[in-house]
């Protein structure tokens, strides 16, 4: 997910061809500095005294030990987020014009470190580094400057009610928050959660990913040096089911916000529940189709139906990993597919060719591998790919199936790595009906010139967001989120202060002199 994100590749392979500048280079012999919890501003060590290891995907190498947070630091990050919520505290008592002050100062920080944090963040994730420099990284500062921008606007309204009274509201922060994020994209999902939540005067928990937890923590100090009070972020690196849990479940906690798997969203749900009825969004799975009319324009949509699924390694939840192409198109945008498909260049996420860097991990490699494999013996055709690349790291060959049909695994399973499945439709009434069928709801696109076919088939699609004629054109001025099982709530936009604030009612009985 990215605001360009779609056109990436084609930008960056031929941003800097005949300029007399260089692009950006990575930080070599980086130092990694943080690695433990960070909890009133401060850096603590677990209080169990474990740590876990963060590795880097493209070599399988460990990075560095962090320390692992279990349920008891947990504990005393809730204690200080609810101390600096306390009514009075430096942080309830600044001006939201301040808070605004805040977060362009923490935009200006990220500016400053945005080097260091592009190669942290891909030696993390395997990210390429031209990629996290150019796309997150951009996004995540137009993030918090646009919330930063929006601190002094949040407002409530004067209602003309019956009888002789005077009714306003408020829109007050829902107090504490807890924030579990993904590894797919960790600093920008890390800004994502905590730029609104502060915009509305919310004290934070966080949890990063245990896979990808360095950017995170370089944020605590940078929110530190910004001048946030103490309290105001914690950042708890550690597992789901131990930190995790601990967050989810927790009374004291006001809000939970999770983006991640559809299965482990029931579990936080089902824990928010359980303990204080919570208040909880979730950014889940998702299986997006694309459709692709006749008239289209193909160069385009074979370019940017590429990108949605190879986009990241494939490691969108937004991935258009269900593609509809009209029968009379289909042979032809199949082959151009595998072309765009075999051309993508992987390697070391930190050279400045590379297009696509490794998986995650092992363990999500093999679950890729084995849901290629089920697609060969459910009978799709594999057109390229299919296999593992390279002899060090978890590195995956772009894969392409074609003649896939909807009960084939491949075109129900998130596959959440770089295979795409392209499938043939008729009509507009049958691919509507297919392109529906699915418990998720998260993107979808559509690629047609005719505006009738455009504007019903974007009223048609059950999904929080449809793409037409691009794909992945997120942004932070535009809400974000999902339909059925691709989660609730929203993130991004002024829709998503939203999910910050809790609305009071005010009612005052005018005396009768004034009526």
């Amino acid at each position: 997910m990215s605001e360009v994100a779609s056109r990436t590749d084609g930008v960056l392979s031929n941003a800097f061809d005949g300029l007399s500048i260089s692009p950006p280079s990575p930080v070599m012999d980086l130092q990694i500095k943080y690695t433990k919890i960070f909890i009133n501003n401060s850096w603590h060590d677990s209080l169990n005294g474990d740590t876990f290891p963060t590795v880097d995907p493209s070599n399988g190498c460990k990075l560095c030990d962090v320390q692992e947070g279990r349920e008891v630091d947990v504990e005393l990050a809730v204690k200080a987020a609810r101390e600096a919520f306390r009514p009075g505290s430096p942080w309830r008592r600044l001006d939201a014009s301040e808070r605004g002050r805040l977060l362009n100062r923490l935009a200006e920080l990220v500016e400053r470190d945005v080097t260091l944090l592009s190669t942290l963040e891909s030696l993390d994730s395997g990210k390429p580094f031209l990629h996290t420099f150019f796309v997150d990284m951009m996004g995540i500062v137009k993030t918090l400057r646009y919330y930063a921008g929006w601190c002094d606007k949040v407002q409530g309204r004067t209602i003309p009610v019956d009888g002789e009274y005077f009714t306003y509201t408020r829109h007050e922060p829902v107090g504490v928050c807890g924030q579990i994020i993904p590894w797919n994209f960790p600093l920008m999902m890390f800004v994502w959660k905590i730029a609104p939540a502060l915009c509305c005067g919310c004290t934070i928990v966080i949890k990063p990913a245990e896979q990808t937890p360095l950017t995170a923590l370089h944020m605590g100090a940078l929110i530190k040096e910004a001048g946030f009070p103490a309290g105001v972020v914690n950042i708890v690196p550690g597992y789901g089911p131990t930190a995790g849990a601990a967050i989810a479940r927790h009374p004291d906690i006001n809000k939970v916000s999770f983006t991640g798997s559809t299965e482990v969203g029931k579990l936080i749900q089902e824990a928010a529940g359980k303990s204080n009825l919570k208040r909880v969004t979730l950014e889940l799975g998702g299986k997006s189709p694309i459709i692709v009319f006749p008239d289209a324009d193909l160069d385009v949509a074979v370019k940017e139906t590429h990108e949605a699924v190879f986009f990241n390694q494939g490691q969108c939840c937004t991935a258009g990993s269900r593609l509809f192409v009209h029968e009379s198109i289909y042979r032809d945008f199949v082959r151009r597919s595998v072309e765009c498909a075999r051309q993508r260049r992987l390697g070391n996420p930190l050279h400045p060719s590379t297009q696509q860097g490794p998986q995650i991990d092992e363990t999500q490699r093999k679950r890729i591998l084995e849901l290629i494999e089920s697609g060969v013996r459910e009978g799709a055709r594999l057109e390229c790919g299919g296999c593992t690349w390279g002899d060090q790291g978890y590195f995956l060959e772009p894969t392409v199936f074609s003649d896939v049909t909807d009960d084939m695994r491949i075109a129900c399973e998130e596959i959440f790595g770089p295979v795409q499945q392209i499938m043939s439709f008729s009509t507009s009434e049958e691919v509507l009906a297919r392109a529906n069928d699915s418990y998720y709801g998260l993107a979808a696109g559509v690629f047609s010139k005719d505006l009738d076919t455009v504007l019903h088939v974007a009223a048609a699609l059950q999904a929080g967001t449809v793409w037409v004629n691009c794909y992945n054109a997120v942004n932070c001025q535009s809400p974000f989120g999902g339909f059925k099982m691709s989660g609730n709530g929203r993130e991004m936009g002024e829709y998503g202060l939203q999910e910050y604030t809790e609305v009071k009612t005010v009612t005052i009985r005018l005396p009768n002199k004034m009526l």
